[in-house]
């Protein structure tokens, strides 16, 4: 477990891997249907029980009539849940710097929504900097999510695709009113190495002793090792996004699946097992009971550093890489 404390606030402690809600409430990318709910609260269950507590979601997740179903379901299913390891559920949320959400007020106000939708919120997070089209808007932004804090309606504060550069700058922001920054999440997998090797974002994390948690940890699903050029592909976006990428990463894919063999581990594990050895803290998905227990397969041992090195290299030779965020600052 991280701890982050601060001298008058509750600590926050962020286990080795967390699990990402997005498809809950997303039919158009990831097909969620309402008769999944039984389901999804077995995934919940069977991740507070074995140590998995951290949830992240978002306000914007949820598509049309959904929107809000990722908070709901969390609301509920943790409301619910009676099991081991209770006190330690951390439930993150990310506020999106949506065109309408213009000033403190509203940014403060998408907060306190999403504590009702859920029945309590630990970390409130900026979803993306407006640095790159609205520079404007990102102030007022961030001065509601740490009023938020202040006003102890959260346990800590966090931001989500932010380069070291904008990074150091709301460090400093919040530093003048004391309020610390929790965790900060990119998009890293072996498919996006960009925030460590090129931004040099871990570095600057632990100086600023703010967690790194990395979202899509799994590539969208093809380090799993489900997809090839052989095999279907998924419906939609991802479908056609999984056929610009392959095969240019099959070489990255054969080493994956070859340090699996040797491990005797899953494609997923290995992948997951790789980012908690960079210091990140992954927060795969899981849409069903059998993703969930993949997912924590990667949990209770660590990779050698020759493993690691020899993904590192496949994965810096590799012809193609995800598409990055297009909020994702410098």
């Amino acid at each position: 477990m991280t701890a982050i404390a601060n001298a008058d606030k509750p600590t926050i402690s962020l286990p080795e891997m967390g699990c990402g809600t997005w498809a809950w409430g997303n039919r158009l990318l990831w097909g969620y249907d309402e008769s999944m709910d039984a389901g999804l609260q077995q995934v919940f269950n069977y991740c507070v029980e074995n140590g998995v507590t951290l949830f992240d979601t978002g306000d914007s997740y949820g598509t049309g009539k959904l929107n809000g179903q990722s908070e709901k379901l969390l609301g509920k299913f943790s409301q619910a849940y009676q099991g081991p390891n209770k006190e330690k559920i951390c439930l993150a949320t990310k506020l999106a710097a949506y065109p309408w959400r213009l000033t403190r007020g509203m940014m403060a106000q998408a907060g306190q929504a999403s504590k009702v939708r859920m029945g309590r919120l630990d970390i409130a997070q900026m979803h993306w900097p407006t640095a790159n089209y609205f520079p404007w808007q990102e102030g007022p932004l961030l001065d509601g999510l740490a009023d938020l804090y202040d006003q102890g309606l959260v346990k800590g504060v966090g931001l989500s695709n932010y380069g070291p550069k904008r990074l150091r700058w709301v460090h400093q922001r919040f530093a003048e009113r004391g309020v610390p920054i929790t965790s900060l999440q990119v998009q890293y997998s072996l498919l996006s190495t960009f925030p460590l090797t090129e931004l040099g974002l871990k570095a600057v994390c632990d100086e600023l002793g703010i967690q790194m948690i990395a979202y899509s940890p799994l590539g969208l699903g093809l380090l799993t090792g489900k997809y090839g050029q052989d095999t279907p592909k998924p419906k939609g976006l991802r479908g056609i996004l999984f056929r610009q990428l392959l095969p240019g990463i099959q070489p990255l894919l054969d080493c994956l699946k070859e340090v699996a063999i040797q491990r005797d581990k899953t494609m997923a594990q290995i992948s997951l097992n790789w980012c908690i050895c960079k210091g990140t803290t992954p927060i795969p998905g899981a849409k069903n009971l059998g993703q969930a227990q993949q997912n924590i397969g990667a949990l209770g041992w660590r990779l050698g550093s020759g493993e690691v090195d020899e993904l590192d290299r496949a994965a810096a030779s590799s012809d193609k890489r995800m598409v990055q965020n297009i909020f994702q600052t410098r």
